[in-house]
């Protein structure tokens, strides 16, 4: 197949993630184990993997934390030409891993003081960043953020749209960031967003409660068929994706993906698996549609290739994804594997 490599950027905040050790509580460890990462680091490093360029976006402090970062960033395959240096802080978060019934928790840490959320308005220049790229990746968690970066996001998605680039936006809704009443406060921002996208990562819970759409239907499969070919009418998107996910008795997860495209659903196989690490198994999901997308896949390879992609990313420690194309291919052929050898 002929390479279809893209330059692909993700904007975004580094965060630096601190884990406790196995599943110990905060209040129980005395150590903890430090990377950084970030939804736009977990894209831009995945799309990396399958053989694009991945850049990020972003503003790292002026420091050794900032340093540190770059460097982590430059393992994972980010090209980090397009990070600007100042402020003084790194976002961070504490993880404590759940088993059995208790949940994993995520505690933030420092998120509004980072650089990044504390970055001015002249920070980036996006008409020179948006001629250097094909493809854009935006997300919710961002959106979230404040005005100043939510002004950032839609400038530089216009730029990119002016350029005849592509625009991903992942809704990744999060109420802990937006806080009481976020739904309103937030569809104004997300409408804006899915205005300017092209491929849109969400399900019919975001069409419902950010986009207070209404549907009879009381059945997550039939909700979903309804809403959101009516979201795609709406803002004119081309590609709409997601997943279903059903936590078992027995502490696996099941996953389905879809993807909505030329006014059809396609559905991915269920798949079921243990977790190991679940953070960024989302993003996971995302990067294998985005490189569907770009690959020319039939949107039965790319939703498979999706979905393996996200399971894959859950039995790997840490947030971003490491698997190769050729990984997630063979975990699409292959159910359970045996040593390779």
């Amino acid at each position: 197949m002929i390479n279809m490599a893209k330059r692909i950027a993700a904007f975004g905040e580094v965060m630096m993630r601190l884990q406790v050790p196995g599943y110990e509580l905060l209040s129980q460890a005395s150590s903890l184990h430090y990377t950084f990462s970030g939804t736009g680091v977990n894209i831009s490093s995945a799309l990396a993997r399958f053989g694009h360029t991945g850049y990020l976006i972003s503003r790292l402090p002026s420091n050794a934390v900032g340093d540190a970062a770059e460097a982590y960033l430059r393992k994972l395959g980010v090209n980090s030409s397009m990070i600007t240096r100042g402020g003084n802080y790194v976002g961070m978060y504490f993880l404590e891993n759940g088993f059995g019934a208790r949940p994993s928790r995520v505690t933030y840490s420092n998120r509004q003081e980072s650089s990044f959320n504390t970055a001015p308005e002249n920070t980036y220049n996006f008409a020179e960043i948006a001629k250097d790229i094909d493809i854009i990746h935006f997300c919710g968690i961002t959106l979230a953020m404040n005005d100043q970066v939510r002004r950032h996001m839609k400038a530089l998605a216009k730029e990119v749209k002016a350029c005849g680039g592509i625009v991903v936006f992942d809704c990744n809704y999060r109420p802990a960031h937006w806080g009481e009443g976020g739904y309103a406060k937030a569809k104004p921002h997300y409408e804006d967003m899915l205005q300017l996208a092209d491929i849109v990562m969400m399900n019919e819970k975001d069409a419902m409660y950010i986009l207070g759409m209404q549907t009879d239907q009381t059945e997550r499969q039939e909700q979903l068929m309804e809403l959101i070919p009516a979201v795609a009418d709406k803002y004119q998107i081309a590609v709409i994706a997601g997943t279903h996910r059903h936590i078992n008795n027995d502490n696996t997860h099941s996953l389905r993906g879809f993807i909505y495209k030329n006014q059809a659903f396609t559905f991915s196989n269920l798949l079921t698996f243990s977790i190991y690490d679940r953070i960024g198994a989302g993003d996971a999901y995302t990067s294998g549609i985005v490189h569907g997308e770009i690959q020319g896949f039939s949107p039965e390879k790319t939703v498979g290739f999706a979905a393996a992609a996200g399971m894959l990313a859950h039995t790997i420690v840490g947030d971003t994804p490491m698997s190769s194309e050729s990984d997630i291919l063979r975990a699409m052929t292959e159910a359970v594997g045996d040593v390779e050898r």
